[in-house]
């Protein structure tokens, strides 16, 4: 099989219910995080999540026709590196939470508002008990003023909120755009939220070695012909077909993918179509897929200019990602 010949088609009225961990997650519980006892940021995060957790019922009372104003934030919103275990935090209060709840990636929070239309969505999630975003971003001043209008609206009818990211909620969309231009709405999403700072080092990468190196072609090739359920794409075809696809539907693409074959990869210098491979890494972790590649080494694929600039966290993130996938191929 090959991804380039893979055009999912994701039904609208399926996104809501769509809207829970990923099979990465979906066993993640406050039990089966293991802070690390050098860091006491990530049991901190622990206690304020399970805190957070027990203020989500009953919701409060309506007053005039608006939910009465709670004496806490309505959100919390953990701040930090990558690997430090932020998603599976959240993911951990999802399970715990009572319903109607949803859990989704900013990509998809915003695909959500394009299909359904604001006035669709805000019907869809108003009786939410909680919303739990992922990879919170501003990369755009469209997203900043669409975000800020929506959170808005949902925390006024009683929706409580959850988000991870690894920008300070004041800081969103710095090294984007011209963040000052839309500080109003800016400040008003870190308005909603109690920020938690989760420190630590990359669990996924603690005491290991670099990504591993690339194999052959051929190694490739024979490797995704002999597993059933593989696919095998060429780097270069991967990238063009990533754009003909909006990246909502990227997890789609890879479902019941059992490893993912590379061939000829090498670094991403366009901005764009690096920002879309961040996304496709992000929705093969969700879901265990390992991969398999030729080429540069994984964990080069972005070069040092966009490592230095303002999505650097998220690439980083994309790289530490792809290595954990890389070993799990080739241990395999």
């Amino acid at each position: 099989m090959r991804l380039v010949d893979r055009a999912p088609v994701v039904p609208s009225e399926g996104l809501v219910a769509a809207l829970v961990p990923p099979p990465h997650f979906a066993g993640a519980r406050f039990e089966t995080y293991l802070p690390d006892p050098g860091e006491p940021s990530q049991a901190d995060a622990v206690e304020v999540l399970r805190r957070f957790a027990h203020t989500l019922e009953p919701r409060p009372a309506r007053l005039f026709g608006r939910r009465r104003a709670s004496a806490v934030r309505p959100g919390v919103y953990l701040d930090g590196g990558f690997g430090v275990g932020k998603t599976h935090l959240l993911a951990s209060l999802w399970h715990v939470a009572p319903p109607p709840k949803a859990y989704g990636t900013f990509v998809e929070l915003t695909h959500l508002v394009g299909a359904l239309g604001f006035a669709g969505t805000i019907s869809a999630l108003a009786e939410h008990r909680v919303l739990a975003i992922d990879e919170f971003e501003l990369d755009d001043p469209g997203d900043t003023v669409l975000v800020s209008s929506l959170l808005a609206r949902l925390v006024d009818s009683g929706v409580r909120l959850a988000a991870t990211s690894n920008t300070l909620p004041g800081s969103l969309g710095e090294g984007r755009f011209a963040a000052q231009d839309f500080l109003r709405e800016i400040q008003g999403l870190a308005a909603s939220f109690e920020a938690v700072r989760v420190e630590g080092q990359d669990y996924r990468n603690r005491g290991q070695a670099a990504a591993p190196p690339p194999v052959a072609d051929d190694v490739v090739v024979r490797r995704t012909g002999l597993t059933p359920g593989a696919t095998c794409d060429d780097f270069e075809a991967l990238l063009t077909h990533l754009l003909s696809l909006h990246p909502s539907r990227y997890g789609a693409l890879v479902d019941d993918v059992a490893l993912v074959g590379l061939t000829g990869v090498r670094p991403v210098d366009d901005q764009a179509a690096a920002l879309r491979l961040v996304v496709f890494v992000d929705r093969l972790y969700d879901r265990d897929v390992p991969v398999l590649a030729s080429g540069v080494a994984l964990d080069r694929v972005f070069p040092e200019e966009l490592l230095s600039g303002g999505y650097r966290k998220k690439y980083l993130r994309a790289i530490s990602r792809l290595t954990a996938l890389a070993r799990q191929a080739r241990a395999a």
